[in-house]
Order: C-alpha cells, then sequence, then structure tokens
C-alpha cells in the first residue's frame, strides 16, 4: 500500500518547492545524472548483469499573477505554475524489456495562497499534466489533481499542515491526506527537515558560500498499457551527498550535489482504486546502489 500512494503523490506538483508564495517570477532548472547500475531481480534479490543509467532535467516556474500584502506583511497571491521533467534511460543486458526508454511529465497549475488569522494559512493548488513514456500518447496519459493544505505557522521557522488531495492517477477521482512539514533554522549552521521533500545540514561559509549534506526523495510516474489494461508506473528515488550552493547574485544561485543512491526502484499498480489498499506480494524490482550528480539553477525575479 505504502509504495502505491508514493505512486500516486509522484503524479503531484512539487508542493514542497512552491509552498512559499513569491512577489516575483521564481524558477528552478535542474540536471541529474545517476550512471549504470546493477539491476536486481525482486523475485529472488539477485543481482544481475542488466544495468540501467538515469539522465533528467526538471524545470519548475512560478508566475505570480496576483500579489498582495496585509498589514501585517503576509502574502495573499495567486500564482500560475509550470512544471515539467524529462527522464531517459539507457538499458544493457535484458532478455526483455522491462523499463521505458523515456519518461515525461508536465504539468500546468494554478495555486493561491493566503493567510488565516495570526498563526495559519492556506494553500489551494490544481494542476493537469501529461505523464507518459513517449511511445503512444492517449488521453489516459492526462492526469488531474488538486488538494488543499491548511498550514499552521508555529513560528517563521516551523510550519505543519495537512489536508485532502484529489487525484486521478488510479482512474475514478480519489481523495488521499497529505501532510506537509517545513522546520528550519537561522544562523551560520542551517537545517532544514521538508516532508516529503527531504532534508538538509549545512554551514554558511559566506554570504555566497554554503556547504550542505542533503537527502532527498523524488519520483516520476507515467502511464502504460500493459496487456491492454491501463497501469500506473511509478520511479522512485532516495539520494544523499553534498551540495556546495554559490549565490551568484541576489537573485541567482548555483548548486552542485555529489553522492549516492540509497534506492531506485520502479513499482507498478493497476489504475484502481483498490490497487491503493493491495498489498503486493513481491518487492518492487530495484536497482543497487551507485553514483549520483545533480546541477541546480534557481533564481527568483523581483
Amino acid at each position: 500500500m505504502k509504495r502505491n500512494l508514493l505512486t500516486a503523490f509522484c503524479c503531484l506538483l512539487p508542493l514542497g518547492y512552491w509552498i512559499s508564495a513569491q512577489s516575483g517570477i521564481s524558477a528552478e532548472l535542474k540536471t541529474e545524472y545517476i550512471p549504470s547500475s546493477n539491476y536486481i531481480r525482486p523475485e529472488d534479490s539477485l543481482k544481475t548483469d542488466s544495468k540501467s543509467d538515469f539522465k533528467r532535467a526538471p524545470l519548475n516556474l512560478s508566475i505570480p499573477l496576483s500579489v498582495k500584502k496585509d498589514s501585517a506583511g503576509r502574502i495573499k497571491a495567486w500564482s500560475m505554475l509550470l512544471s515539467g521533467s524529462y527522464a531517459k534511460m539507457s538499458h544493457k543486458n535484458y532478455e526483455t524489456p522491462l523499463f521505458p526508454d523515456q519518461m515525461l511529465n508536465a504539468q500546468v497549475g494554478l495555486q493561491h495562497i493566503r493567510p488565516l488569522g495570526k498563526k495559519w494559512s492556506m494553500m489551494m493548488m490544481a494542476s493537469v499534466g501529461l505523464y507518459t513514456d513517449l511511445e503512444r500518447i492517449s488521453s489516459d496519459d492526462i492526469l488531474g489533481q488538486g488538494g488543499v493544505l491548511f498550514i499552521r505557522h508555529f513560528n517563521p521557522n516551523l510550519a505543519l499542515g495537512g489536508g485532502p488531495v484529489l487525484t486521478t492517477a488510479f482512474g475514478p477521482p480519489m481523495v488521499l491526506p497529505w501532510i506537509y512539514f517545513d522546520w528550519k533554522t537561522n544562523g551560520k549552521v542551517k537545517f532544514k527537515l521538508n516532508f516529503p521533500e527531504g532534508a538538509e545540514a549545512g554551514y554558511e561559509f559566506s554570504d555566497a558560500l554554503t556547504l550542505k549534506a542533503v537527502v532527498n526523495l523524488s519520483g516520476m510516474v507515467v502511464e502504460r498499457n500493459k496487456d491492454g489494461k491501463s497501469t500506473m508506473f511509478g520511479y522512485q528515488q532516495i539520494t544523499a551527498g553534498l551540495r556546495p550552493e554559490i549565490k551568484i547574485t541576489d537573485k541567482l544561485s548555483l548548486g552542485v550535489t555529489g553522492g549516492s543512491t540509497l534506492v531506485r526502484s520502479f513499482s507498478e499498480s493497476e489504475r484502481k482504486i483498490k490497487s491503493i489498499f493491495k498489498d503486493k506480494k513481491m518487492a518492487d524490482p530495484k536497482f543497487a546502489s551507485t553514483f549520483y550528480v545533480a546541477v541546480s539553477l534557481r533564481w527568483n525575479l523581483p
């Protein structure tokens, strides 16, 4: 059940990245590379001679449509969200094809953030997107989702939220729970925990350079036709490493991450609501740990 829920959550826009309202256009462009590593067969956990790599380029863009501030400086905003992620995989020594060669997730959405009193805020989001392996694009590849998060701000550095998320990843619209948690510290030594995206700990050497140790969870999902049935094919990865972040200007920063993959796996489920609650008899196919590298460029315009 947990793996099926994770597949559904991979369809959602990166909520943690958009949770803070921006007064100007903000964007992040990232490239990731994982070299070929051995495929681990699920039926007996045997490391085989089959290998697959992973290359991905995600882009997230937030365009404010309306931004207002109240007397306390809290933001009420409407924004358009654009998100796209293209992945390419190369496979070697497989007797039969098991995994897609390409994956594309592209979404467009609308977000609204507003304060609810002094300690609470609300975020509403709705989006529609294309989730495909690019082999055959049809209406089944189009998924919609939307949700409402109620967020309690205990202080400027601690927030906890929750709410319902509606998704069509499993065919009929279904409501799933969503939990958001964000905690960070100030000063030279920085800690940040953001669920469900990851955690980081860093030291600020100067205004222009910060070195961080990071752990991140991410994934993709595509609709595939198998034996005449529509199925959801999810990719999940957990990576860990070191990331120096360089502040090039007040509005532009560069991050370079080097580390390893802790988890890299695929999961597959029918597009039926009952498949969410169905326990799998066999482990998901996965790959051996290997090197991971990523380069990200983030900018915020006034």
